[in-house]
Protein backbone atom coordinates (compact mmCIF):
# COMPACT_ATOMS: atom_id res chain seq x y z
CA UNK A 1 0.00 0.00 0.00
CA UNK A 2 1.32 3.65 -0.38
CA UNK A 3 2.03 5.53 2.37
CA UNK A 4 1.25 9.18 3.90
CA UNK A 5 3.93 10.39 2.71
CA UNK A 6 4.35 8.96 -0.98
CA UNK A 7 0.68 9.66 -1.04
CA UNK A 8 1.38 13.46 -0.25
CA UNK A 9 3.78 13.25 -2.92
CA UNK A 10 2.57 11.64 -5.67
CA UNK A 11 -0.49 13.97 -5.24
CA UNK A 12 1.69 17.01 -5.29
CA UNK A 13 4.01 15.33 -8.49
CA UNK A 14 0.85 15.31 -10.49
CA UNK A 15 -1.03 18.49 -9.73
CA UNK A 16 -0.22 21.33 -11.85
CA UNK A 17 -0.66 25.00 -10.96
CA UNK A 18 -4.17 26.62 -12.10
CA UNK A 19 -3.47 29.16 -14.99
CA UNK A 20 -4.41 33.16 -13.93
CA UNK A 21 -7.65 35.39 -14.64
CA UNK A 22 -8.10 39.05 -14.78
CA UNK A 23 -11.08 40.22 -12.51
CA UNK A 24 -12.34 43.25 -10.87
CA UNK A 25 -11.01 44.32 -7.59
CA UNK A 26 -14.19 44.15 -6.12
CA UNK A 27 -14.15 41.05 -7.02
CA UNK A 28 -11.12 39.71 -5.78
CA UNK A 29 -11.56 39.14 -2.10
CA UNK A 30 -10.56 35.71 -1.05
CA UNK A 31 -8.75 34.78 -4.01
CA UNK A 32 -5.15 34.05 -4.80
CA UNK A 33 -3.22 36.51 -6.08
CA UNK A 34 -1.21 35.74 -8.83
CA UNK A 35 0.99 38.54 -10.12
CA UNK A 36 3.85 41.12 -8.15
CA UNK A 37 2.12 44.11 -7.51
CA UNK A 38 4.39 47.14 -7.12
CA UNK A 39 3.51 50.38 -5.01
CA UNK A 40 2.77 53.28 -7.93
CA UNK A 41 3.75 55.83 -6.26
CA UNK A 42 5.75 56.61 -2.24
CA UNK A 43 3.35 55.59 0.28
CA UNK A 44 2.29 57.86 1.62
CA UNK A 45 2.33 59.99 -1.84
CA UNK A 46 3.26 63.39 0.54
CA UNK A 47 4.11 64.12 3.59
CA UNK A 48 0.84 63.64 5.39
CA UNK A 49 -0.48 65.24 8.41
CA UNK A 50 -1.71 62.70 11.58
CA UNK A 51 -3.16 65.07 13.75
CA UNK A 52 -6.10 68.27 13.38
CA UNK A 53 -3.92 71.38 15.11
CA UNK A 54 -1.75 73.77 13.89
CA UNK A 55 1.47 73.12 11.71
CA UNK A 56 4.38 75.62 12.38
CA UNK A 57 8.24 76.05 11.88
CA UNK A 58 9.67 73.98 15.17
CA UNK A 59 12.21 76.65 15.14
CA UNK A 60 10.05 79.30 16.23
CA UNK A 61 8.84 76.94 19.14
CA UNK A 62 12.38 76.02 20.34
CA UNK A 63 13.34 79.69 20.39
CA UNK A 64 10.19 80.06 22.66
CA UNK A 65 7.70 81.19 20.74
CA UNK A 66 3.84 80.26 22.08
CA UNK A 67 1.55 82.11 20.09
CA UNK A 68 0.98 82.00 16.63
CA UNK A 69 -1.02 83.80 14.11
CA UNK A 70 -3.56 81.69 12.13
CA UNK A 71 -2.39 82.29 8.50
CA UNK A 72 -4.94 79.91 6.98
CA UNK A 73 -6.70 76.89 7.18
CA UNK A 74 -5.99 73.29 5.32
CA UNK A 75 -7.70 70.33 4.59
CA UNK A 76 -7.32 67.19 3.46
CA UNK A 77 -7.26 67.35 -0.16
CA UNK A 78 -6.39 70.55 -0.77
CA UNK A 79 -2.83 72.42 -2.16
CA UNK A 80 -0.11 73.05 0.17
CA UNK A 81 -0.73 75.71 1.95
CA UNK A 82 2.98 78.11 2.76
CA UNK A 83 3.88 79.22 5.76
CA UNK A 84 4.81 82.85 5.52
CA UNK A 85 6.52 83.38 8.40
CA UNK A 86 8.29 81.87 11.69
CA UNK A 87 5.14 83.86 13.80
CA UNK A 88 2.72 82.45 11.63
CA UNK A 89 0.44 78.61 11.50
CA UNK A 90 -1.74 76.82 9.21
CA UNK A 91 -5.26 75.22 10.94
CA UNK A 92 -4.24 71.81 9.60
CA UNK A 93 -6.54 68.94 9.12
CA UNK A 94 -5.70 64.84 9.68
CA UNK A 95 -4.99 63.89 6.42
CA UNK A 96 -3.64 66.93 4.93
CA UNK A 97 -0.52 67.66 2.98
CA UNK A 98 2.22 69.14 5.14
CA UNK A 99 2.36 72.56 4.31
CA UNK A 100 5.64 74.17 2.79
CA UNK A 101 8.10 76.07 5.86
CA UNK A 102 6.11 74.12 8.13
CA UNK A 103 8.01 70.93 9.62
CA UNK A 104 6.11 70.07 12.97
CA UNK A 105 2.33 69.73 14.01
CA UNK A 106 0.30 70.78 17.46
CA UNK A 107 -2.35 68.79 18.30
CA UNK A 108 -5.46 70.35 19.04
CA UNK A 109 -5.78 69.57 22.09
CA UNK A 110 -2.61 71.65 23.30
CA UNK A 111 -3.83 74.47 21.50
CA UNK A 112 -6.31 77.28 22.36
CA UNK A 113 -8.14 79.33 19.31
CA UNK A 114 -8.99 83.17 20.18
CA UNK A 115 -10.32 84.72 16.67
CA UNK A 116 -7.11 84.63 14.35
CA UNK A 117 -4.74 83.77 17.34
CA UNK A 118 -3.78 80.15 18.86
CA UNK A 119 -1.54 79.81 21.63
CA UNK A 120 0.63 76.37 22.41
CA UNK A 121 0.39 74.73 25.80
CA UNK A 122 3.68 74.77 27.68
CA UNK A 123 3.32 70.96 28.26
CA UNK A 124 3.26 70.38 23.72
CA UNK A 125 5.88 68.54 22.65
CA UNK A 126 7.10 70.10 19.48
CA UNK A 127 10.39 68.40 17.19
CA UNK A 128 11.13 68.54 13.78
CA UNK A 129 8.61 65.67 11.95
CA UNK A 130 6.34 65.46 14.96
CA UNK A 131 3.29 64.29 13.68
CA UNK A 132 3.75 64.23 10.21
CA UNK A 133 4.11 61.00 8.34
CA UNK A 134 6.99 61.32 5.68
CA UNK A 135 6.22 60.68 2.44
CA UNK A 136 7.40 57.13 1.16
CA UNK A 137 8.51 56.84 4.80
CA UNK A 138 5.65 53.16 4.54
CA UNK A 139 7.06 52.41 0.43
CA UNK A 140 8.64 53.72 -2.07
CA UNK A 141 7.50 53.80 -5.34
CA UNK A 142 8.17 50.64 -7.73
CA UNK A 143 8.73 48.73 -4.14
CA UNK A 144 6.71 44.86 -4.47
CA UNK A 145 3.75 45.45 -1.93
CA UNK A 146 2.44 42.21 -2.36
CA UNK A 147 3.47 38.92 -3.40
CA UNK A 148 1.76 35.92 -5.66
CA UNK A 149 0.51 33.39 -3.28
CA UNK A 150 -1.38 36.07 -1.02
CA UNK A 151 -5.03 35.91 -0.23
CA UNK A 152 -7.08 38.96 -0.68
CA UNK A 153 -8.35 40.02 2.35
CA UNK A 154 -9.22 43.55 3.64
CA UNK A 155 -5.85 44.88 3.71
CA UNK A 156 -4.73 43.19 0.37
CA UNK A 157 -7.96 45.00 -1.00
CA UNK A 158 -6.88 48.88 0.19
CA UNK A 159 -3.37 47.73 -0.98
CA UNK A 160 -4.06 47.07 -4.50
CA UNK A 161 -6.57 50.08 -4.37
CA UNK A 162 -3.99 52.51 -3.68
CA UNK A 163 -1.66 50.54 -6.15
CA UNK A 164 -4.47 51.75 -8.82
CA UNK A 165 -5.40 48.00 -9.42
CA UNK A 166 -8.53 48.62 -11.03
CA UNK A 167 -8.24 44.73 -12.04
CA UNK A 168 -5.75 42.01 -10.92
CA UNK A 169 -4.24 38.76 -11.61
CA UNK A 170 -5.47 35.81 -9.56
CA UNK A 171 -5.28 32.20 -9.75
CA UNK A 172 -8.14 30.75 -11.45
CA UNK A 173 -10.87 29.19 -9.12
CA UNK A 174 -11.90 25.59 -10.91
CA UNK A 175 -15.26 24.40 -10.74
CA UNK A 176 -15.57 21.15 -8.77
CA UNK A 177 -17.74 18.34 -9.03
CA UNK A 178 -18.75 16.58 -5.91
CA UNK A 179 -20.29 12.93 -5.97
CA UNK A 180 -21.89 10.85 -3.55
CA UNK A 181 -22.69 7.87 -4.57
CA UNK A 182 -25.16 5.15 -3.05
CA UNK A 183 -28.35 3.63 -2.93
CA UNK A 184 -28.91 4.84 0.59
CA UNK A 185 -28.69 8.07 -0.07
CA UNK A 186 -31.80 10.97 0.24
CA UNK A 187 -31.53 14.74 -0.77
CA UNK A 188 -31.29 17.03 2.90
CA UNK A 189 -35.25 17.99 1.76
CA UNK A 190 -37.17 14.78 1.32
CA UNK A 191 -39.49 14.99 4.12
CA UNK A 192 -39.69 11.12 4.60
CA UNK A 193 -37.37 8.67 4.93
CA UNK A 194 -37.56 4.64 4.70
CA UNK A 195 -35.66 3.18 7.56
CA UNK A 196 -32.76 1.86 5.48
CA UNK A 197 -32.12 5.43 3.98
CA UNK A 198 -29.48 8.29 4.92
CA UNK A 199 -29.72 11.91 4.12
CA UNK A 200 -26.66 12.36 1.95
CA UNK A 201 -24.08 14.91 4.31
CA UNK A 202 -20.32 13.63 2.70
CA UNK A 203 -21.05 16.02 -0.36
CA UNK A 204 -22.24 19.15 2.13
CA UNK A 205 -18.84 18.25 4.18
CA UNK A 206 -16.46 18.57 1.34
CA UNK A 207 -18.26 21.63 -0.50
CA UNK A 208 -18.00 23.15 3.10
CA UNK A 209 -14.47 22.14 3.13
CA UNK A 210 -13.80 23.36 -0.50
CA UNK A 211 -15.68 26.84 0.19
CA UNK A 212 -13.86 28.13 3.58
CA UNK A 213 -10.40 26.91 1.62
CA UNK A 214 -11.70 29.08 -1.05
CA UNK A 215 -10.25 26.80 -3.71
CA UNK A 216 -12.78 25.71 -5.93
CA UNK A 217 -16.41 26.80 -6.76
CA UNK A 218 -18.60 23.46 -5.96
CA UNK A 219 -21.42 21.24 -7.49
CA UNK A 220 -22.68 18.72 -5.89
CA UNK A 221 -24.52 15.65 -7.23
CA UNK A 222 -25.72 12.06 -5.86
CA UNK A 223 -25.80 9.09 -7.89
CA UNK A 224 -27.03 5.36 -7.23
CA UNK A 225 -24.73 2.34 -6.76
CA UNK A 226 -25.71 1.28 -10.53
CA UNK A 227 -22.56 1.32 -12.80
CA UNK A 228 -24.00 2.34 -16.12
CA UNK A 229 -25.51 5.48 -14.11
CA UNK A 230 -22.09 5.98 -12.49
CA UNK A 231 -20.16 5.92 -15.85
CA UNK A 232 -22.41 7.88 -18.09
CA UNK A 233 -22.64 10.34 -15.13
CA UNK A 234 -19.04 10.69 -14.18
CA UNK A 235 -18.61 10.94 -17.76
CA UNK A 236 -20.49 13.95 -17.92
CA UNK A 237 -19.26 15.72 -14.26
CA UNK A 238 -15.97 15.14 -15.77
CA UNK A 239 -16.52 16.72 -19.15
CA UNK A 240 -17.94 20.22 -17.28
CA UNK A 241 -15.75 20.66 -14.38
CA UNK A 242 -12.27 20.88 -14.05
CA UNK A 243 -11.54 18.43 -10.89
CA UNK A 244 -13.84 15.31 -9.81
CA UNK A 245 -14.00 14.68 -6.22
CA UNK A 246 -16.24 11.15 -5.54
CA UNK A 247 -17.43 9.95 -2.19
CA UNK A 248 -17.98 6.16 -1.58
CA UNK A 249 -18.21 2.98 -3.97
CA UNK A 250 -14.19 3.03 -3.97
CA UNK A 251 -13.61 -0.15 -1.68
CA UNK A 252 -13.48 -3.37 -3.07
CA UNK A 253 -17.16 -4.43 -2.19
CA UNK A 254 -19.88 -5.83 -4.82
CA UNK A 255 -21.12 -2.69 -5.27
CA UNK A 256 -18.14 -0.07 -5.20
CA UNK A 257 -18.18 0.50 -9.09
CA UNK A 258 -16.20 3.74 -8.95
CA UNK A 259 -12.50 2.30 -9.86
CA UNK A 260 -13.69 0.43 -12.61
CA UNK A 261 -15.90 3.46 -14.36
CA UNK A 262 -12.79 5.91 -14.23
CA UNK A 263 -10.95 2.81 -15.46
CA UNK A 264 -13.09 2.62 -18.55
CA UNK A 265 -13.14 6.50 -18.94
CA UNK A 266 -9.30 5.69 -19.66
CA UNK A 267 -8.51 8.16 -15.99
CA UNK A 268 -4.51 7.12 -14.75
CA UNK A 269 -4.46 5.47 -11.79
CA UNK A 270 -1.49 7.08 -9.61
CA UNK A 271 -2.73 4.67 -6.29
CA UNK A 272 -5.31 3.34 -4.21
CA UNK A 273 -5.36 2.56 -0.95
CA UNK A 274 -2.87 4.66 1.86
CA UNK A 275 -1.49 2.30 4.60
CA UNK A 276 -3.93 4.89 6.85
CA UNK A 277 -6.89 5.00 9.21
CA UNK A 278 -9.48 5.96 8.93
CA UNK A 279 -9.51 6.09 4.76
CA UNK A 280 -7.12 3.12 3.21
CA UNK A 281 -9.17 2.95 0.05
CA UNK A 282 -8.77 6.47 -1.05
CA UNK A 283 -8.13 6.25 -5.30
CA UNK A 284 -6.24 9.16 -6.82
CA UNK A 285 -5.83 9.41 -10.74
CA UNK A 286 -5.71 11.94 -13.48
CA UNK A 287 -8.29 11.61 -16.18
CA UNK A 288 -6.91 11.12 -19.69
CA UNK A 289 -8.26 14.77 -20.51
CA UNK A 290 -5.32 15.77 -17.20
CA UNK A 291 -7.85 16.74 -14.51
CA UNK A 292 -7.77 15.36 -11.31
CA UNK A 293 -9.85 12.93 -9.68
CA UNK A 294 -9.86 12.30 -5.64
CA UNK A 295 -12.07 8.95 -4.88
CA UNK A 296 -12.60 9.20 -1.37
CA UNK A 297 -13.99 6.19 0.91
CA UNK A 298 -17.67 6.84 1.74
CA UNK A 299 -17.35 6.59 5.24
CA UNK A 300 -18.30 10.31 6.55
CA UNK A 301 -15.26 10.42 9.09
CA UNK A 302 -12.76 9.32 6.33
CA UNK A 303 -14.45 11.44 3.93
CA UNK A 304 -13.79 14.31 5.91
CA UNK A 305 -10.11 13.46 6.94
CA UNK A 306 -9.06 12.39 3.50
CA UNK A 307 -10.59 15.99 2.32
CA UNK A 308 -8.36 17.82 4.86
CA UNK A 309 -5.44 15.64 4.88
CA UNK A 310 -4.56 15.39 1.10
CA UNK A 311 -7.38 17.41 -1.40
CA UNK A 312 -7.60 20.73 -0.06
CA UNK A 313 -3.73 20.73 0.55
CA UNK A 314 -3.61 19.94 -2.99
CA UNK A 315 -5.97 22.50 -4.50
CA UNK A 316 -4.23 25.15 -2.09
CA UNK A 317 -0.85 24.03 -3.96
CA UNK A 318 -2.22 24.45 -7.45
CA UNK A 319 -3.62 27.65 -6.79
CA UNK A 320 -0.17 29.15 -5.83
CA UNK A 321 -0.81 29.38 -2.03
CA UNK A 322 2.13 28.38 0.34
CA UNK A 323 1.75 25.65 2.48
CA UNK A 324 1.20 26.54 5.81
CA UNK A 325 3.77 25.65 8.66
CA UNK A 326 3.59 22.20 9.85
CA UNK A 327 1.61 22.43 13.40
CA UNK A 328 2.37 19.79 16.31
CA UNK A 329 0.96 19.26 19.22
CA UNK A 330 1.08 16.69 22.29
CA UNK A 331 -1.47 13.86 23.05
CA UNK A 332 -3.26 14.58 26.67
CA UNK A 333 -4.51 11.24 26.71
CA UNK A 334 -2.88 6.93 25.49
CA UNK A 335 -4.68 6.55 22.19
CA UNK A 336 -4.04 2.79 21.11
CA UNK A 337 -3.91 2.07 16.74
CA UNK A 338 -3.07 -0.25 14.32
CA UNK A 339 0.84 -0.71 14.06
CA UNK A 340 1.50 -1.00 10.33
CA UNK A 341 -0.94 2.16 9.23
CA UNK A 342 -0.71 6.02 10.39
CA UNK A 343 -3.74 6.75 12.57
CA UNK A 344 -5.37 9.63 12.13
CA UNK A 345 -7.29 10.91 15.46
CA UNK A 346 -9.22 13.72 16.08
CA UNK A 347 -8.76 15.88 18.84
CA UNK A 348 -9.79 19.18 20.88
CA UNK A 349 -6.65 21.46 20.72
CA UNK A 350 -5.81 23.92 23.76
CA UNK A 351 -2.91 25.54 24.90
CA UNK A 352 -0.50 24.87 28.04
CA UNK A 353 0.80 28.25 28.75
CA UNK A 354 2.88 27.01 31.33
CA UNK A 355 5.57 24.79 29.25
CA UNK A 356 4.33 26.96 25.90
CA UNK A 357 3.26 23.73 24.26
CA UNK A 358 0.19 22.95 22.45
CA UNK A 359 -1.95 20.09 24.06
CA UNK A 360 -4.43 17.55 21.55
CA UNK A 361 -6.71 15.78 23.79
CA UNK A 362 -8.23 12.61 21.99
CA UNK A 363 -11.62 12.18 20.81
CA UNK A 364 -11.97 9.23 19.03
CA UNK A 365 -15.17 8.63 16.62
CA UNK A 366 -17.05 5.07 17.60
CA UNK A 367 -16.93 4.51 14.03
CA UNK A 368 -15.71 6.16 10.80
CA UNK A 369 -19.49 6.66 10.42
CA UNK A 370 -19.62 8.45 13.90
CA UNK A 371 -19.34 12.01 12.01
CA UNK A 372 -21.37 13.84 14.56
CA UNK A 373 -18.10 13.65 16.97
CA UNK A 374 -16.32 15.54 14.72
CA UNK A 375 -18.71 18.89 15.20
CA UNK A 376 -17.15 19.24 18.33
CA UNK A 377 -13.42 18.96 17.56
CA UNK A 378 -11.33 21.08 15.94
CA UNK A 379 -9.38 19.10 13.64
CA UNK A 380 -7.09 15.32 13.95
CA UNK A 381 -3.43 14.64 14.96
CA UNK A 382 -1.22 12.19 12.85
CA UNK A 383 0.47 9.18 14.59
CA UNK A 384 3.15 7.52 12.72
CA UNK A 385 2.90 3.84 12.02
CA UNK A 386 4.89 1.41 13.91
CA UNK A 387 2.92 1.47 17.25
CA UNK A 388 0.11 -0.03 18.37
CA UNK A 389 0.37 2.23 21.84
CA UNK A 390 0.06 6.06 21.42
CA UNK A 391 1.19 7.46 25.05
CA UNK A 392 -0.11 10.55 26.83
CA UNK A 393 3.11 12.86 25.37
CA UNK A 394 3.27 11.34 22.36
CA UNK A 395 4.05 14.78 19.87
CA UNK A 396 2.25 14.10 16.62
CA UNK A 397 1.28 16.79 13.48
CA UNK A 398 -2.30 18.48 13.47
CA UNK A 399 -4.53 19.09 10.45
CA UNK A 400 -7.22 21.92 11.30
CA UNK A 401 -10.63 21.33 9.91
Amino acid sequence: MTTVAEAEALIAARIERWPAARVALADATGRVLAETVRAERDLPPFDRVTMDGIAIASSAFAEGRRQFRIAAIQAAGEPAASLVSPDACIRIMTGAVRPEHADAVIPIERVQIDGDVASVDDAAVVSPGRFIHAQGGDRKAGDVVLEPGTVVGPAEAAVLASAGCADVAVAYKPSVAVVSTGDELVGVDQRELAPHQIRSSNDYAVAASLTRAGVGECHRAMLPDDPDTILASVRELHDRHDVMILSGGVSMGEFDFVPAALETLGAELVFHRIAQKPGRPMWFGISAAGKPIFALPGNPVSTLLCMTRYVVPALRAAAGLNAPAPEFARLTADVDGPADMTYFVPVVLSWDHAQAVELAEPRPTNTSGDFSTLAATDGFIELASGETRHPAGTIGRIHRW
